[in-house]
């Protein structure tokens, strides 16, 4: 399953938030528009398959790379691991600042 069929259930419990960060497992229109709605900007890199690329901020874009990075270190030490990870990976890693 897609990463963003998965936030469709989540997109309504989203906190207030200025940007989202995420990858390009997230890019579909209606998702873009759902945030929009909210008054989130999206920062999602295009998908290659994509005719006409939108663009993101690739700056900002580096500190979701540096959160993924901190997720991954957490992970190595088993008992700090949320416990959705066990059922359900990458459900927690929308990144809202």
């Amino acid at each position: 399953m897609s990463d963003y069929k998965g936030a469709t259930r989540m997109i309504e419990a989203f906190p207030k938030a200025k940007t989202l960060l995420t990858d390009k497992g997230y890019d579909a229109d209606w998702f873009r528009d759902a945030l929009a709605e909210r008054k989130i900007i999206a920062c999602i890199p295009s998908r290659a398959n994509r005719k006409v690329a939108i663009p993101h901020d690739p700056v900002l874009y580096k500190k979701r790379h540096k959160i993924e990075n901190m997720f991954g270190r957490l992970k190595d030490w088993r008992r700090i691991l949320p416990p959705l990870e066990k059922w359900r990976p990458h459900s927690w890693r929308l990144f809202l600042t």
